[in-house]
C-alpha cells in the first residue's frame, strides 16, 4: 500500500473515530457508527488488498473498541474485520457492473460487520461471561438487529455521496 493510501485510510478512519466519539455524548443506548462508512469509504477509493483490507478493520475494530459504550467493545475487532472484508471483495466484484457499487457494498459490509458483532456478543452471552440485557439472547437479538439496519442504509447512502467528491479530490 503506497504511502499516500495509508494516508487517506488514516484521516478517512479519523474522522469516523470523531464522529462516533461525538455520537457517543449524546443519551441513548445505542449509536450508529460511522466508522464503518468512512472505512468503507477508504477501502472502494484505495482498492487495497484482501490482507491489506483485514488491516483496515482490525484498525478500524480497535479504533472502534477504545470509544465504545456497546455491551462487549472486544467483539469490534472480529466485526470490523468481517466488515472490510467483505466490503473489498464485493466492490470487486461488482464495480465494474453497478453504478451504485459503493452504497451496496457499503450497505452489505455493515449489515456483516453489524451482524457479526450480535453473533460475538450472543456467544459471550450464552456463555455467560456477559449478563443479557433483555431477559434473553433472542430479545437481544430482535432489538439490536433493526439498528444494523438502519445504519447500513445510513452508511450506504453517506459513502455513496461522499464517494465523487473523494474520487475527484484524489485523482488531482
Amino acid at each position: 500500500m503506497k504511502s499516500r493510501d495509508i494516508a487517506v485510510v488514516g484521516i478517512l478512519l479519523a474522522i469516523g473515530a470523531i464522529l462516533r466519539f461525538v455520537a457517543n455524548m449524546f443519551p441513548g443506548a445505542i449509536v450508529g457508527n460511522p466508522i464503518i462508512a468512512l472505512y468503507c469509504l477508504a477501502i472502494i477509493l484505495i482498492h487495497p488488498t484482501v490482507r491489506e483490507a483485514l488491516g483496515i478493520g482490525i484498525v478500524a475494530g480497535i479504533v472502534s473498541m477504545m470509544i465504545s459504550h456497546s455491551i462487549f467493545p472486544p467483539a469490534n475487532l472480529i466485526s470490523e474485520a468481517i466488515g472490510a472484508i467483505v466490503c473489498v471483495v464485493l466492490y470487486t466484484m461488482i464495480s465494474e457492473k453497478i453504478a451504485v457499487a459503493p452504497a451496496i457494498t457499503t450497505f452489505i459490509a455493515t449489515c456483516a460487520s453489524g451482524f457479526s458483532f450480535i453473533l460475538v456478543c450472543m456467544v459471550v452471552m450464552l456463555a455467560s461471561i456477559i449478563a443479557v440485557p433483555t431477559g434473553t439472547v433472542m430479545g437481544f437479538f430482535l432489538a439490536v438487529a433493526p439498528i444494523v439496519v438502519i445504519t447500513a442504509g445510513f452508511n450506504c447512502v453517506v459513502t455513496q455521496v461522499l464517494y465523487f467528491p473523494a474520487k475527484r479530490i484524489l485523482s488531482r
